[in-house]
Parts: structure tokens; sequence; C-alpha cells
């Protein structure tokens, strides 16, 4: 993506509105009153919008409705109760205690749940000072409950506006990491590939993909508007992210023996082509995800097709002449690999016409689908939180790690009597996470952002010293701060702490050197204390959560192919197979984004790091082989004529059942006849190859035997590679180095 593409993509992205819409909510109040010389009431309404923006998620606009309402019920509660407890240290500091461990618990609901957790929390960190603002207790907090509901209705008014905008970024985004991936995959192609470090971006890239593709999910499938199709743009919506995800899906599992490709064909150039040509596809796709943000229609690259031509004539003279019965595999991977460049090109050129929302285009049926399985439930139920208080529980753990360390900061900011105290506790709570990876990197960004963005808010101030350009420059840094918070908290820090600065330097210049020093301070003392929270007290290790998502990985693969090989022989629905091909997708996302995680922890702690990687690895491989397997239009009526291809696949079901019980350090009696029925199928294929070049050799090109080569040996072929891969990941469960 070029810098213009990228610049683009940026401000036209859910991110960069969610920064202004939050910083106009936040900011407004305190800007109106204070025309009227009520600044003090202002900055209280402002607060109040500030701690109901953190629960304003992207979802459906039901689940952020009724989150922010919760949160302004949460917040009234919770302001009443400080102000009750401020004037006591010991009942403040119980206050804190006892609510970090509950609203920390709250994240067992999900994020959303635990957006409401943080807010209620804020609220009584910035109200542990007693305030001198308003005198009365209670209308403090009929002020921030105000200030809530104030952002609330001004984000509710803002989607009414324009109710598919969220929507539409959030696929353009999703296309984005689509084409990132692809571009990814095309090195598979390069002569000189590395490929653990590429399948391992791949694996990073895919659960990207797959963390936007849920989002979506839920934009769509939980949205009456757009799931019961009431409307030209939902229909058009839904459509283009049904054929995006058909299309993801293609693109993933399009994997060939790459180390064979290089074997027989580097040199020749074609691998060269093929490189070029996913490039100009992730090229394509992400001007098409620009289109989808920016509501504009997208035309389809000339030159692509031409390319594609052009890699044909190259296939058909490389074959006329280098065509070997060695070689002859690797000619059908590349024509395979053609004919999935050709398919690619056609959805493609499908979505450049989703983009000018063409009203012919609501006349096509959309696909009869049980959207609700396709989502997760936010169903709040108490006997969840109940079953989590335990030891066994992450999050109980999280939650004891939060109040102890949230105690710990408290006692601080009182014993040595520091002026901003309460940054000790923001600091814990933004950064002290569940898992000890999420928190490393969030500390090391909270520092280096701190720091950098104390420098740069000093140089601001010294240069500049008209008020109203500070306060321009401050309400910039304030809705670009709030646009990378969800996406890159290094730099929401570093523009976060320049605009904090100047606001305390408007209100109080005075003051001025005391705030640098206590943000500085403050900081550094809440982050050794996350620190040290997240790794001596009841800490939670990626390695020690692993093998349970690696167990479910095996049994959601085993179920997708269980799925695909009984299509043809029982009343199998595409639905089941669409709902076995997400649930082995998410398996493969949970486990992928769980070893990246552990890659943060402790060397010591990181035992068998070698043999998982290579597991995530092959897991990928067979959840790709498995899905090609299921596009195939030759396997179902293939299997009924052939009994070795259901062996195959029981056979294959052991391997599975087998390297699950290994995992869960069972015995299991089931004997595995080492390769027999796979040597049987690739004696039938070899027969029909052997066949197929004596007609080569006598000259006789097109002829049914190619048909039915081309058939048998890439159904072989897959087999071959999933037989391969559960083989390979049986030996990897017997390892020691994973139990």
């Amino acid at each position: 993506m070029t810098g213009i593409q990228s610049y683009k993509s940026f401000v036209n992205s859910h991110y960069v509105t969610e920064g202004i819409r939050m910083t106009i909510g936040i900011l407004l109040p305190a800007f109106v009153l204070s025309f009227y010389n009520h600044l003090d009431i202002g900055i209280i309404l402002s607060t109040g919008a500030i701690c109901v923006s953190v629960t304003d998620n992207p979802g459906p606009i039901h689940h952020r409705r009724n989150g922010m309402l919760v949160a302004i019920l949460s917040i009234c509660l919770m302001t009443l109760l400080t102000g009750l407890t401020a004037t006591s240290p010991l009942l403040l500091g119980l206050l804190l205690v006892i609510a970090s461990f509950f609203f920390s618990m709250l994240g067992v609901y999900g994020g959303r749940a635990g957006g409401i957790g943080i807010a209620s929390l804020l609220v009584i960190i910035l109200n542990t000072q007693p305030t001198t603002q308003v005198d009365s207790l209670a209308l403090n907090a009929v002020y921030m409950t105000v200030g809530g509901i104030w952002y609330m209705c001004f984000s509710l008014l803002l989607y009414n506006f324009r109710p598919y905008k969220l929507t539409q970024q959030a696929i353009g985004e999703y296309i984005h990491t689509i084409a990132e991936y692809l571009r990814i995959r095309s090195e598979l192609y390069s002569k000189d590939v590395n490929y653990e470090e590429t399948y391992k971006k791949l694996l990073q890239q895919q659960a990207v993909v797959q963390e936007k593709q849920t989002l979506i999910s839920d934009l769509l499938f939980k949205t009456r508007d757009i799931a019961k199709e009431t409307t030209h743009v939902g229909r058009i919506l839904l459509m283009l992210f049904l054929d995006v995800t058909e299309m993801f899906d293609r693109i993933m599992n399009s994997y060939q023996r790459y180390s064979v490709l290089h074997k027989y064909f580097d040199g020749t150039g074609i691998l060269e082509k093929y490189n070029w040509a996913a490039l100009l596809f992730a090229n394509e796709l992400e001007e098409i995800g620009l289109a989808v943000k920016t509501g504009d229609a997208s035309k389809p690259f000339k030159k692509l097709h031409a390319e594609i031509e052009e890699i044909e004539n190259t296939l058909n003279t490389l074959r006329a002449s280098d065509l070997t019965p060695k070689n002859l595999e690797g000619f059908v991977s590349l024509r395979q690999i053609l004919h999935n460049l050709q398919d690619l090109e056609q959805r493609i050129n499908t979505i450049h016409f989703y983009t000018t929302y063409d009203r012919s285009l609501t006349k096509q049926k959309l696909p009869e689908v049980d959207y609700d399985k396709f989502t997760k439930s936010e169903r709040v139920r108490l006997p969840l939180i109940i079953d989590n208080l335990s030891l066994k529980s992450e999050i109980f753990r999280h939650s004891m790690r939060m109040s102890i360390a949230i105690a710990a900061g408290f006692l601080l900011s009182h014993l040595f009597n520091l002026g901003h105290g309460y940054w000790i506790l923001l600091t814990i709570i933004v950064i002290l996470k569940p898992a000890y990876s999420l928190t490393k990197k969030r500390n090391k960004d909270r520092l280096i952002g701190t720091v950098l963005g104390v420098l740069i808010g000093v140089v601001i101030v010294l240069l500049i010293k008209n008020s109203i350009a500070l306060l321009c420059i401050m309400v910039v840094l304030m809705a670009f701060s709030y646009s990378f918070m969800r996406n890159n908290y290094l730099l929401s820090v570093l523009l976060m702490t320049p605009y904090i600065i100047m606001l305390f330097h408007l209100l109080n210049p005075q003051l001025f050197q005391q705030v640098l020093r206590d943000r500085i301070i403050d900081t550094a003392i809440g982050s050794i204390i996350a620190f040290v929270a997240s790794f001596f007290l009841l800490p939670t290790w990626e390695r020690d959560k692993i093998k349970p998502l690696m167990i479910n990985m095996l049994k959601e693969a085993r179920e997708y192919l269980h799925v695909v090989a009984q299509k043809s022989v029982q009343d199998t629905t595409e639905q089941e197979l669409q709902l076995a091909r997400k649930n082995a997708l998410v398996a493969l996302a949970n486990l992928s984004d769980a070893f990246n995680r552990m890659l943060s922890d402790p060397k010591r702690r990181q035992t068998g790091i070698k043999e998982i990687h290579r597991f995530v690895v092959l897991n990928h491989m067979l959840v790709s082989y498995i899905a090609t397997l299921s596009h195939n239009k030759h396997f179902n009526s293939l299997k009924n004529s052939s009994p070795t291809l259901s062996k195959v696949v029981q056979d294959i079901q052991l391997y599975f059942k087998n390297a699950i019980a290994q995992l869960q350090q069972e015995k299991t009696d089931e004997h595995i006849l080492d390769n027999e029925s796979l040597s049987i199928l690739n004696e039938q294929t070899n027969t029909v190859v052997k066949q197929r070049y004596d007609e080569l050799q006598k000259g006789l090109l097109e002829t049914p035997t190619k048909k039915t080569l081309f058939e048998m040996k890439t159904i072989s072929d897959q087999f071959n590679l999933i037989y391969r891969a559960v083989v390979d990941i049986n030996k990897i469960t017997t390892t020691a180095e994973i139990h």
C-alpha cells in the first residue's frame, strides 16, 4: 500500500471516526458550559462522558446502547459511593479493592462487559480526591450521570445519521487485512523463501483477519435491518461480506507443496510470474477496501487480466518443452494455481460490482443461513461468574492481581502524598491485563509514550504562547490519540500525554512543572506495580493454557474433515460445512494468538516452543488442505466410487483420535496400518499417471485420461498432504517437550 493509500485508508477508517466522536462527545459539554461561566460543571459532565466512551466499542447498535446504559447506572452508583467514602482513606481504599476485584471479574462476560468494569473503576479513581467544584454529593453524581447520558445520545444520534458507515469501514478494514495476507502468501513463490518466517507471519495475519471477520459477523448478523435484508444497502453489505469471506477461504485454502514447485521450476521464471500476480491481486484488494470505506465505486485493473493470460501462455509453453514423468506432479500443481488465480479474478470483479451498490444486485437471492450460529451470544448469566471464582480461572487470578495492585498503588499515593496519585491507579488499570505478554507490551508502550509525550508537550508549551492555538492543538492531539487507542497504544499514549499537559497548563499554568514531574513519576510507579503484579502475583503463563487450545484445534479439524467427507453420503447442508470451517478457523486463530503471546513470556516459560510452533504451522496447513478438498467438485463422485478414499479418511480420523489422546495423556487401543490405505490410493493414481504419460509419448494431447488424471491427482495430492500433516502432528504430540 502506497503512502497516499495508507493515509486515505486511515482517515476513512472507523478508528478515526471513533476518535472524532469521542473527542467531540467529551469536550463539547465543557466548552459549552465554559461560555456560561460553569466550567467546573462542564468538566464533571465531560468526565462522565469519558467514562461512558470507554464502553462504546464497535459492535451491533443494541449492544452498544445496552452497554452504555449499564455503564451510566454503574457510574451514578460509583460516584455516590466514592463521594461517601472519599473523606476516609480506609473506606475509600476498601471500596477500591472490592470494586477492582468485582469489576475485573466482569471480563468473564466478554470485552464489552470488561469495558463497563474499566469505566466504573475510572469513575472511582477520578473521584478519589474530594471534589471542591460541586458541593453537593448527589449533584455531583447527577452531573456525572448527565454527562454519560449526553455521550450515549450523541453516539446513537451519529449512528442514526449514518447507520451503515461503521459496517462499511469494518468491511474495508477486513478486505485490507486479506490483501496483506495475500501479500505474505506471495512470498512462498520467492526463490529464497524462509518458510518458517513466512508461515509465522501468515499465522499472525490469519488471526487478524479472523478478528475482523468476527466483528463484521456481529455487526451484520446482530443488526436487524441488515440481517433481515430490509434495506438495499444492508443487502449489498451482507452479500459483499459473504463473497469476501468466501474469497478469503479460497485464498487461504489453496496451498501447494511449494518446496516441490521450487525444486522443479526455479529458474524457469513462472514462479516469479505467480508471485507478481499475487501482488497485483493484493493491490487490487487494497483499492477495493478503500472504496468500500469511502463509499465510492472501484474499478478493476485492466493489466490483471492480461497478466493471467500471460501466465497461462507461459505455462502452456513450459509444459510443451519441459514436461516429464518426474515433474508431472509439479505441472498439475501449476495448473491448479492458475485455476485459483482465474477464480480469484472472477470473484474480485464481482466484488468491484458490489461497490457500485447497483439496484440489480438486490435481485439476487441470498443463501438461507441461520446467522445466530455464526455469532457469539453475549448473555449475562450469574452462574458463569460464580463458576470462575477459583484459582483455576484466569479471570479470577487477574482480578486478584488487579485488586492487590490497586491497593498497593493507593497505599503508596497516600503514604508519600503524591500530588496526582490517581495517575498511578489509572496506569495500573490500563496496563494490567490477564495475560503477562499483553501487560508487558502495554507497560513498554506506556513508559515510552509518556516520556516522549512529555518532551513533545514541553516543546509545544514553550514555543506556543497563544491559548487559542494551544487549545486547537490539544483538540487535534486528543482526536488522534483516541483514534489510535485500539490499534496502536504506543502512539495513543504519545499523543495523549502532550494534550494532558496542555490541558493542565491552560487550567493552571503555575502548576505546569509539577504536572510534568507527577506525570512521569506516577506513570513509572504504576508501571512497576503492574509489572510486579503480572510477574509475581498468581501469574498466568501461555504455556500453561495452550494445551487445551491444541486439543480443541484437533477436535475442530477432525470434525471439519468429517463434515467434508460425509457431504456426499449424508444430507449435509452448506451451512453445516460453513459452520465446521468457521469453528476450525476460530480454533486456529485462538491457538495462533496464544502461541504469539507465549513468545513474549519469560524464556523459562517457553518449554517446547519449537514443537508448539511446528504444531501450529501444521494445523494451519491442515485446515487449508481440508478446505481445499471441500471445494473440489470431483471429490464427492470419486469418493463414492472409490472405497480406498473412504479408508484413507478413516485412517486419518484414527490419527486425529490418537493425537488427541496423547495430548490428554490417555491411551488409545486403535491400531493404524501405517500408510497402507494411502499407498493403495497412490498406486491407483500412479497407474493413471503412467497411462497419461504413454499417451503424451504418442502425441495424444486431449484424451479422457487427461481429465481423469487432473481429478485424481488433485484429490490424491490433498490426501497425501492431509495424511502427512496428521502423521507429523502425531509425532509432535508424543514428544516430552509438549507434555
